[in-house]
C-alpha cells in the first residue's frame, strides 16, 4: 500500500481530473446506469405494501406470528429487518471489496433471493426469503449512493442525486399498476403476487448485464494503492467525455485535496473528530426522517373524508404519481443551494403542508396538499442521499453511511406502531403533529451540526 508523499502527489491530479469533468452525455450515462440498478432496488422495496393483499388472499400470512408481529406485520418486519442487517452489518463491504463489485453482486443477491421467495408455499418461507433479499437491498442502497458521489464531479453531485432519485421513484407508479392488474388474478394458474415479485427479480438481472458499462470508482482504487488502475479508469472516462465534446479540450486541472491513502477505515474512526458530530447528526436525522406520509396516504384520506378505503386508494395513486417530479424539479436548484439548507427547507415544508392537510375535508385540497407533501418528501430524500455520502472519507464512506442509514430502517418499524397509535387516539391532526415534531428534529440536527458541502471536493469536506 502506497502511503508516501509520492503516492499522494500521484493521486491529486487524478482526483482533480475527475472533478473538472463537464456534464456530458457519457457522465450522465454513468449516472443513468447506476440509477437503473436503483430502480429495481426501489421496485423490490415498494412491492412490500402492494403484494400483501395477495399473500393474505393466498392464506400465506394466516396464523403466522413472531413476538409482537403477526400476519402482514411480520412480512413488513422481515423486509425492514433485512434492510437493517444489510446496511448495519454489511454496509462496510463496498469499502473493502469495491463499489462496482458490490453494486453487481448485491443486485444479483436480492434478485435470486426474491425469485426464490416467489416460489415459496408457506408464510414462513416467504418471510425468511424476504429477510434474506433485504440484505442485498440494504447493501445496494448504500453502494449506489457511495458510487455516485465518488464518480461525478463536484459541480454535478446535487443534480446527479436528483436525477438518480427521479429515475428510482419513477418505478413506484409502475409497481402500483402491476399490482393492481396482477395481484387479484392468477395468470396461467400462478397467483398474481408471484408474477409481481418475479418481474422485479428478472428486471434486476437485466441491469446486472448493463453493469459492464460502469467502471470501478477511481477514488476507491486510489485508496487501495492501485494508482495505475485509477489512472486508466480516469483516462477512459476523459476520452469519452472529449468525444462527447467533439474533440474539444477539457477544463484545466486545478489543485486538489487528498485523503489519507488507506484501503479501509475502521468503525471507531466515525466516532472520532471531525466525524463524531456528523455520525450523531445523521443518526438523529435518519431516525426521525422516516416519520413520513407516503405509506399512510390511503388511510389518512379515508379517515379525513369518511370515504371507503378502497376508493381512497385511487386518490392515493394520483398523489403517488407525483413521486418522480420532486427530484425532477430539484434538478433546477440542486447545485445552486447548500445541501443542508435544502434538507431543512424540505423538512419545514413537510411539517407545514402536513398540518394544513390535516385540516382539509374536500378531496381537491387533500390531493393538492398530499402532492405538496410528496414533492417535499422527494426533495428531502434526494438531498439526504447525496449529503450523507459527502461527509465521510472514501476509506470509511460506505461503512459510515450504512451505519447511520440503518437507524432509518429500525425507526420505520417503530414509526408504523407510533403513527398507528396516534391515528387511533388523536386522529389525522395528531398524526401530523407527530410528523411536524419529527421534522423539527430533522431541522435542528441538520441545521445546527450539518457542514456545508456544495461545490466542495469530497476530500476537502472529509478533513
Amino acid at each position: 500500500m502506497e502511503t508516501t508523499m509520492t503516492g499522494r502527489m500521484d493521486a491529486a491530479p487524478i482526483l482533480a481530473r475527475l472533478d473538472r469533468l463537464p456534464a456530458t452525455r457519457h457522465v450522465w450515462l454513468l449516472i443513468t446506469l447506476l440509477s437503473l440498478g436503483g430502480i429495481f432496488e426501489f421496485y423490490d422495496l415498494f412491492i412490500t405494501a402492494y403484494i400483501i393483499p395477495g399473500l393474505v388472499k393466498a392464506g400465506l400470512l394466516a396464523n403466522l406470528s413472531l413476538a409482537i408481529w403477526t400476519g402482514p406485520a411480520l412480512f413488513v418486519a422481515a423486509t425492514f429487518a433485512g434492510l437493517f442487517i444489510g446496511t448495519f452489518v454489511f454496509g462496510y463491504v463496498a469499502d473493502k471489496y469495491g463499489r462496482r463489485t458490490i453494486f453487481t453482486y448485491s443486485m444479483l443477491w436480492y434478485s435470486v433471493a426474491t425469485l426464490v421467495m416467489a416460489t415459496q408455499t408457506s408464510g414462513t418461507g416467504v418471510c425468511l426469503w424476504r429477510l434474506i433479499a433485504g440484505f442485498g437491498i440494504g447493501v445496494e442502497l448504500v453502494t449506489i449512493d457511495t458510487f455516485i458521489a465518488e464518480l461525478v464531479p463536484k459541480h454535478l453531485r446535487g443534480r446527479a442525486f436528483a436525477f438518480n432519485q427521479m429515475v428510482q421513484f419513477s418505478v413506484v407508479p409502475i409497481v402500483a399498476f402491476l399490482a393492481y392488474e396482477l395481484v387479484p388474478l392468477a395468470p396461467l394458474g400462478v397467483e398474481g403476487w408471484r408474477w409481481v415479485v418475479v418481474i422485479g427479480s428478472l428486471g434486476a438481472l437485466v441491469v446486472w448485464v448493463l453493469r459492464r458499462g460502469i467502471p470501478e470508482s477511481p477514488r476507491w482504487l486510489i485508496n487501495q494503492g492501485r494508482l495505475a488502475e485509477a489512472e486508466s479508469v480516469t483516462a477512459a472516462i476523459e476520452a469519452k467525455v472529449i468525444a462527447d465534446l467533439g474533440g474539444g479540450a477539457l477544463p484545466a486541472v486545478a489543485d486538489h485535496a487528498v485523503d489519507k491513502l488507506e484501503p479501509v477505515g475502521n468503525f471507531a474512526e466515525i466516532w472520532q473528530p471531525p466525524y463524531r458530530s456528523r455520525t450523531i447528526m445523521l443518526m438523529v436525522f435518519q431516525f426521525f426522517q422516516t416519520f413520513g406520509f407516503a405509506a399512510w396516504v390511503p388511510t389518512l384520506i379515508a379517515q379525513q373524508t369518511g370515504i371507503k378505503l378502497g376508493e381512497s386508494l385511487q386518490y392515493a395513486f394520483i398523489i403517488a404519481i407525483a413521486n418522480p417530479f420532486g427530484p425532477l424539479l430539484a434538478m433546477s436548484f440542486a447545485d445552486k443551494l447548500e445541501r443542508k439548507w435544502q434538507l431543512v427547507g424540505a423538512a419545514c415544508c413537510i411539517a407545514v403542508f402536513g398540518v394544513v392537510f390535516s385540516f382539509q375535508s374536500t378531496m381537491a385540497l387533500l390531493i393538492l396538499f398530499g402532492v405538496l407533501i410528496t414533492l417535499s418528501n422527494n426533495v428531502l430524500s434526494y438531498s439526504f442521499h447525496g449529503y450523507q455520502t459527502e461527509l465521510f472519507p472514501t476509506r470509511v464512506r460506505a461503512r459510515a453511511v450504512g451505519f447511520t442509514y440503518s437507524f432509518s430502517r429500525i425507526s420505520t418499524v417503530f414509526a408504523a406502531f407510533i403513527i398507528g397509535w396516534f391515528l387511533q387516539n388523536a386522529g389525522t391532526k395528531g398524526v401530523f403533529g407527530l410528523i411536524a415534531f419529527a421534522m423539527l428534529m430533522v431541522v435542528l440536527s441538520i441545521g445546527i451540526w450539518g457542514p456545508r458541502t456544495r461545490e466542495r471536493e469530497l476530500e476537502q469536506i472529509s478533513h
